[in-house]
């Protein structure tokens, strides 16, 4: 008998083919990605030697730009420098820096909980208050939207920068209720650090509440209309069950998905706040490693965020594969 992967996965249980599938998918994007992120990379104009060594071609003899391109590998033929920087990353190397000298994976691990930070209380923050504003406006407010689309076009529409400078402003300059950036950390002062993250967290999560809210609300909205609610309270069951068990569960499906898709651009727009607010984050090295064409640091950055992104809707589509038996089954 010949036996496929497809073969071995059908005779799973669904919840094992479910997992199986999605870590295949999730390894074949990160490949993806670091090969586009390679080629890219190497496309990019000009010399890393020469600008570590003088900051232009023209400061530094021809000797010493070939010494130090032997000595970073950059001398050596595209094909062999992308097999071992993919035999790198199945290792856990990601290489050495140009500028700091010090593995590429120390680097990251440094700044990486910083950033995790931000994006972990910006990330709660929205899809807390995005299913509860979603929620209200739908059983309150069902035919009159005009305030609530009012506001999350706001949220929608302001970039995290203004909004993070605005902050800054009003908040910070103006009444002196927060500090207006700088990083202290938790061990040194708890109260301080707790101080220092609110600011960067409202400015990261207002464009995610809204999305959410506004998810939250259609959703709602529309699962309310269908059969099986009506069904539910023709039975007598008390509003509260036909809520939680009828029109929640089944509304927050969509939710999921619109959250894992935004899980990148919340990423990003955590580097773009960790810049406002003088947050040590991964914002800094990615600046960086694009100032001084550090290769194997921007690699890194880039790397880390996209398997951020994928790991996340990973657990998104878990997520929903609890909550929508139909999607483990693929129907």
């Amino acid at each position: 008998m010949k036996f496929t992967l497809g073969s071995v996965l059908e005779r799973r249980p669904i919840w094992v083919s479910f997992f199986v599938k999605r870590i295949l998918i999730a390894v074949g994007l990160l490949f993806a990605v670091a090969t586009v992120v390679f080629v890219m990379i190497q496309s990019v104009p000009g010399d890393p030697a020469a600008l570590l060594l003088s900051g232009d071609a023209g400061g530094a003899s021809p000797e010493a730009i070939a010494a130090l391109r032997a000595e970073l590998g950059l001398d050596r033929p595209i094909l062999i420098q992308f097999v071992t920087y993919i035999g790198g990353l199945l290792t856990g190397d990601l290489g050495m820096s140009y500028v700091h000298r010090q593995p590429v994976l120390d680097l990251l691990l440094e700044r990486l909980p910083n950033t995790l930070e931000l994006v972990a209380y910006a990330g709660l923050v929205s899809v807390v208050l995005g299913i509860i504003f979603g929620v209200v406006s739908a059983a309150m407010f069902r035919g009159n939207g005009t305030i609530f689309s009012a506001l999350t076009s706001f949220g929608l529409s302001a970039p995290v920068y203004v909004l993070g400078t605005l902050l800054v402003y009003f908040v910070s300059v103006k009444l002196g209720w927060l500090p207006a950036g700088g990083f202290t950390s938790f061990s040194d002062d708890p109260a301080r650090h707790s101080k220092l993250l609110i600011l960067p967290v409202i400015s990261i999560a207002i464009g995610l509440t809204a999305i959410i809210a506004r998810t939250t609300r259609s959703s709602v909205l529309e699962t309310r209309q269908q059969d099986w609610v009506r069904t539910a309270r023709a039975q007598g069951h008390s509003s509260r069950r036909v809520w939680v068990h009828a029109i929640l569960r089944n509304s927050l499906t969509p939710v999921l998905t619109i959250t894992g898709l935004e899980v990148g651009i919340l990423v990003g727009s955590t580097v773009l706040v960790e810049r406002v607010f003088s947050w040590p984050g991964l914002s800094s090295l990615l600046m960086e490693s694009v100032k001084a064409r550090d290769y194997p640091l921007l690699q890194g950055v880039i790397l880390l965020t996209a398997s951020i992104f994928i790991i996340i809707n990973v657990v998104v589509d878990f997520l929903y594969g609890v909550l929508d038996p139909r999607a483990r089954s693929g129907t």
